[in-house]
């Protein structure tokens, strides 16, 4: 079994190698292979991820991901963005869940205003949202699974009010659900921001857009304590990828006190993809029992340093 492990930049090199020791204890036998990618790597090499990067992630049977830099320069392009579609990672899901609820947010992942389909000039630019049939089928279709495991309903966050593009996503979810049995409710995202912060406990599985779907389980990081606490997986026909929703954080790279938990709770869905049981499970008990104790990073309100609080997950985990 091979592992890809990228830490990325900024904060992503002290929140993965925390993460990574979590997957070693349960497979310590796997071939952990690494790759460095990122805007630290293009400001001295001109590149920011290669050909031969994406070969190698395509070549894992899962990739543990850390965190990009991604800065507003002519020549530097999305090194995630390209990850994704390279290796059609189209379903994003992002666990989020709390006293008396537990939401799965379902992203599509490589359409939408993410298109990448873009001109830059002086007066005007523009980016094209490309919503296709193929891509609101399969990710309702994703969508639908994950709801066949909980409650078998889904909420479908659009905004065809306004956009016809999500007429299109909308119609195309509405009618998938309905061949799988599945219940579904269309809301206006605007709407649903709202209300999914007021009451959490109402919503199961919520399918939406790509910008749509990354703004709003970013909302949602204020029902947990902040994005430091919140994980996603990428998923593919034939590749996966894990990482925390935070961003790399500059301002508090390389003082040790970045919040692993993300990164913690995405290695615990990385071990689930690979069928190791109750992984998951075993890694959330015990960062819950640390929380419950007030063992936390600053940005939570303790004044633990981030390698320590891995290992005290690590500890629990053994006991």
């Amino acid at each position: 079994m091979k592992i890809a492990v990228v830490p990325g930049d900024g904060i992503g090199k002290e929140v993965t190698p925390v993460a990574e020791e979590a997957v070693r204890h349960y497979l310590l036998d796997a071939e952990y292979i690494y790759a460095e990618v990122g805007y630290g790597r293009w400001e001295r090499t001109g590149e920011a991820v290669t050909d031969e990067d994406i070969d190698l992630l395509k070549e894992s049977d899962a990739v543990l991901f850390g965190a990009i830099t991604t800065v507003p320069h002519p020549d530097y392009k999305s090194v995630i963005l390209r990850i994704r579609k390279e290796l059609d990672l189209y379903a994003n899901l992002r666990p989020v869940s709390g006293p008396g609820f537990d939401i799965e947010i379902v992203r599509e992942n490589t359409e939408g205003l993410y298109s990448g389909i873009e001109e830059t000039g002086d007066g005007r630019s523009t980016t094209l949202r490309v919503v296709t049939r193929k891509g609101s089928e399969r990710i309702a279709e994703f969508a639908c699974e994950r709801a066949k495991l909980r409650k078998k309903e889904i909420v479908i966050g659009n905004k065809a009010n306004v956009l016809k593009s999500d007429v299109l996503f909308r119609d195309t979810c509405i009618k998938v659900a309905e061949e799988n049995g599945i219940a579904s409710k269309p809301m206006y995202i605007d709407a649903l921001a709202l209300d999914v912060l007021m009451h959490p406990k109402r919503y199961d599985v919520i399918v939406t857009t790509n910008i749509f779907g990354d703004i709003l389980s970013d909302v949602c990081g204020f029902l947990t304590g902040g994005l430091g606490t919140l994980p996603s997986g990428n998923y593919g026909v034939k590749n996966a990828l894990f990482e925390p929703v935070h961003g790399s954080a500059p301002d508090i790279a390389g003082r040790g006190i970045a919040n692993p938990v993300a990164a913690l709770r995405s290695a615990g869905m990385l071990l689930d993809y690979l069928g190791v049981d109750g992984a998951k499970n075993e890694i959330e008990e015990s960062i819950q029992a640390l929380l419950n104790k007030g063992i936390s990073t600053p940005d939570l309100g303790g004044d633990i340093r981030t390698a320590d609080f891995g290992e005290k997950v690590i500890a629990g985990i053994m006991r």
